[in-house]
């Protein structure tokens, strides 16, 4: 056995011992704290985690490849499924990055419907992360109390787009289709019951001592440690750096809507929690501003290469219906360039980056996604601690195998 010494409260420095004096633990890739099909390769000293390997690869699907196999349109259904929590901020940056290649000029109103909608998703995507976060550490009833929650805004998004977990709502220029009516009236009526669905929250979670006694001072990560590894969203911003992509670098107009920036003071699970907590009050603030403020006006650009002909003028002349076809069944043909789309999404900055070579498939699409860097960061959040602190500062971490897989 090594000798420890002591720390902070609960967090021991260990020294490298040779492997054969060190017991190999194999967590996963079937268990239900890894939040999907991870290994982690444990090395243990007793009872004390010495060091972790992150064994990813279970889930690889070649989203990255099958861009290059598919139309710039058909790549959008792909998007959903690398962050399922997130689909509609995945559908954001992918077009986006699209877009800056074509310089199409996006509709106000489509503009703001998106920013409703990825801060809609941003709320349901931080509800599965609570409610597993409490399951993980012992608390079932914050589970079903946030799936309630959530069940309301996948209604509200399955009923704009006809998709509840992969709704592809977004389009190069604009929204597959307008808001349906009463949408305004169902989004208002979600905005009156949710903030005291958060105060219940907060008495069953944040102001829980178990909670605080299973969190503060756990998987404990500085600002510059986090820099340094590539950390972003709510775990840099729990770290006190104040940076939101949606401030720093404003996309979709969200530079016309009034939120805060939460930060925490400590980096760890803890105050990840407070930041998330507080994250969906400003989203709440920015879908009030978008019910309250929508503009009138078209939900699609007009540019040709993002709409095709309208169906009646197909029927004046063959030019015409020549390139409805052709926009229907290839897409747009994008001119020769390189794109990114950036967004803040609900686990941090998502990345689209686009090459084209003129054609109507991307020549290579990378994707950054802020799950594989968060999970690079885990060896060092977790020496030195016990097992269940490494199943709480999983948790905290708010990771989605596809989108470290992909």
């Amino acid at each position: 056995m090594s000798t420890v010494v002591e720390n902070i409260p609960g967090q021991y420095e260990v020294e490298d011992q040779p492997l054969d004096s060190q017991m190999t633990l194999s967590m996963g890739p079937q268990h239900p704290s890894t939040h999907g099909v991870l290994r982690l390769d444990l090395r243990m000293d007793g009872e004390l985690v010495v060091k972790t390997i992150p064994d990813i690869g279970y889930l690889h699907t070649g989203m990255e490849k099958l861009f290059e196999y598919k139309k710039y349109q058909q790549g959008i259904v792909i998007t959903d499924r690398m962050d399922y929590l997130n689909p509609l901020g995945n559908n954001l940056a992918y077009v986006m990055a699209a877009e800056k290649l074509l310089d199409l000029e996006i509709p106000e109103r489509a503009q703001v419907i998106r920013v409703l909608m990825c801060e809609l998703q941003r709320i349901a995507s931080h509800m599965v992360w609570l409610g597993t976060h409490a399951l993980d550490i012992g608390a079932m009833s914050v589970f079903f109390y946030c799936f309630r929650q959530r069940e309301k805004i996948l209604n509200l998004i399955e009923s704009a787009s006809g998709g509840r977990m992969t709704p592809s709502y977004f389009r190069i220029g604009g929204l597959m289709m307008d808001l349906p009516a009463g949408f305004e009236r169902r989004c208002n009526q979600f905005l009156a019951d949710f903030p005291e669905a958060m105060n219940t929250f907060e008495t069953l979670v944040t102001g829980n001592t178990i909670w605080q006694s299973r969190t503060q001072g756990i998987g404990v990560i500085s600002a510059e440690e986090a820099i340094d590894w590539g950390i972003t969203g709510p775990m840099l911003r729990a770290c006190g750096f104040e940076w939101d992509f949606r401030k720093k670098r404003p996309y979709s107009g969200y530079e016309q809507f009034q939120f805060d920036i939460p930060t925490g003071k400590n980096g760890d699970c803890f105050d990840r929690a407070l930041v998330r907590v507080e994250e969906m009050r400003q989203s709440l603030r920015i879908i009030e501003q978008c019910v309250n403020q929508m503009p009138e006006g078209p939900y699609k650009s007009d540019h040709p290469l993002a709409s095709p002909p309208l169906k009646d003028r197909t029927m004046h002349d063959i030019e015409t219906l020549i390139t409805h076809f052709l926009s229907v069944s290839w897409g747009p043909v994008i001119p020769p360039g390189e794109a990114l789309g950036a967004i803040e999404g609900t686990k941090g900055n998502n990345g689209y980056y686009l090459v084209s070579d003129g054609g109507t498939n991307s020549y290579r699409t990378r994707i950054r996604t802020p799950s594989f860097p968060h999970i690079q960061a885990l060896p060092l959040m977790c020496r030195g601690r016990l097992v269940p602190d490494l199943l709480a500062v999983l948790g905290a971490m708010d990771f989605v195998l596809a989108d470290i897989d992909r």
